[in-house]
């Protein structure tokens, strides 16, 4: 993915579902669910062991569907954990797979573009959106 394909999707995109939202604020779910509210996105944390909790002033809901719509899925998961969040992701719409540094899953990132969806992998947005200038 170029640079102007990042900079087109992160200006584009504006709800976002983060899934493995952490309560702790040294967990790096954490800091980039802080960061991406500070930029202005609409972030839901999800995390079914936290739902009904609340993580910087949002409720933390138990799955994709309770945080619907939603144009990008966030994944801090395990790379071998994240095929039926993307399956998820694909039922419900969502137009951008972003699995996180270190989350790296090239059958998972097939079926979400196979069906359509933007996949970006091992990529930190909280870095790229200030090394693009998108910082608000």
């Amino acid at each position: 993915m170029t640079d102007d394909d990042l900079t087109r999707l992160l200006t584009a995109t504006r709800r976002i579902a983060l899934v493995g939202a952490s309560n702790k604020p040294a967990r790096p779910s954490y800091e980039v669910m802080q960061f991406l509210l500070s930029q202005g996105y609409d972030v839901t944390p999800v995390n079914p062991g936290l739902a009904g909790q609340t993580i910087l002033g949002r409720t933390v809901v138990a799955s994709l569907d309770d945080a619907a719509p939603l144009d990008m899925v966030d994944l801090f998961r395990n790379s071998a954990e994240v095929s039926a969040p993307v399956a998820d992701a694909i039922r419900l719409g969502a137009k951008t797979i972003w699995m996180q540094l270190g989350v790296i899953n090239e059958d998972a990132a097939a079926t979400a573009r196979a069906a359509g969806l933007t996949v970006v992998m091992n990529r930190c947005p909280a870095i790229d959106i200030p090394r693009l200038g998108l910082l608000k």
